[in-house]
């Protein structure tokens, strides 16, 4: 019997974001709420991190709130209903529930039922993972419209008492829309990751310590020095890469969109790519704080509030957090 030949999908040549949305917790943070359980002081923090304050949201807010939020607003700065996305990629690490996913939940708030949904558990990383998967669905034919939104409340995980990561922790939620294109609107992502560092920055102990050992909610920590170095000297390679993959350099581009971790870092990262003094720089860090998931399409927001960028604009955006794991692309922003 001759073996049928089986169809392919295929979809559009080029995709691009159609849309952006933004929410962030409503409760400001500032570093003096902080400094007495960690021993320090504002003036340290600012010096450490740049950070002034930081948003977290109230305890009757959850991580899909906010990421319910964002992807309204996405979704309706994209021309589009709910019932026009195809797909909804969730990229987070502080959803409660290990199953039912995240996405499934949020598609049926926005009435995209039965679009395909599935969280992305990459941390820092996750948006650009995200972005990645939907510019690939697209152009396969898989969906037409995809949901894609970081979203963290990392004050869920938070022990006050530690000098790592604790001050640096924010909440909040970016959301786009990834759709068919008239033209080239996502560059190709490079990502990778570095499992031999995965207690770089990682959770204190299991679930299963918490229920069998009786070691209490589990936290966040880092190793300060570690991440710094290689979020510095390997980090600013893969944005590289990603520069070249797209068939851009340096000078071309307008922003330049960092996971918002650190400002020394992203001042490091500047000057390892010897980007021009005209690159808008997303800084989100100083007043919203490390959201993880959602720093990148939070800084992005922040860029267009504040007249730094426009439609049509080139950015390169990197992810990278605990994993290890990193991801880089440009795109042309909505």
């Amino acid at each position: 019997m001759t073996r049928p030949t089986l169809t392919q999908a295929t979809g559009p040549a080029h995709t691009r974001i159609l849309g952006l949305g933004a929410a962030r917790g409503e409760n400001v943070v500032p570093n003096d709420d902080l400094v007495g359980p960690i021993d320090s002081s504002d003036e340290w923090i600012r010096q450490r991190t740049g950070m002034v304050t930081r948003v977290r949201a109230g305890a009757e807010t959850d991580v899909l709130d906010l990421a319910e939020q964002a992807a309204r607003e996405a979704i309706a700065n994209a021309g589009l209903t709910g019932a026009d996305i195809d797909a909804v990629i969730l990229a987070t690490v502080t959803y409660f529930h290990q199953t039912p996913s995240g996405a499934a939940v949020l598609a049926d708030r926005l009435g995209a039922t039965p679009a395909a949904a599935f969280d992305v558990s990459a941390a820092c990383a996750g948006y650009c993972y995200g972005i990645g998967q939907a510019d690939a669905l697209v152009r396969a034919g898989t969906a037409r419209n995809v949901l894609v939104i970081g979203a963290e409340k990392m004050s869920d995980f938070v022990d006050p008492t530690d000098r790592s990561i604790s001050f640096l922790l924010g909440d909040g939620a970016g959301a786009v829309v990834v759709g068919p294109s008239d033209f080239p609107g996502i560059g190709p992502t490079v990502w990778g990751s570095d499992g031999s560092q995965s207690q770089a920055i990682r959770q204190t102990h299991s679930w299963l310590d918490t229920r069998d050992n009786g070691a209490g909610w589990p936290t966040l920590r880092q190793e300060g020095p570690s991440v710094f170095k290689w979020a510095v000297w390997q980090m600013a390679p893969v944005a590289e890469k990603a520069l070249a993959a797209a068939g851009v350099t340096a000078d071309q581009i307008d922003a330049f969109i960092p996971h918002q971790a650190n400002m020394r870092i992203i001042d490091q990262m500047i000057k390892q790519l010897k980007l021009p003094e005209t690159v808008a720089v997303g800084r989100d860090i100083a007043d919203t704080g490390n959201t993880s998931a959602a720093s990148i399409p939070l800084a992005t927001e922040r860029l267009y509030r504040e007249g730094q960028v426009k439609s049509g604009d080139l950015a390169l955006q990197i992810g990278f957090g605990a994993g290890l794991v990193y991801a880089a692309q440009v795109v042309v922003l909505p």
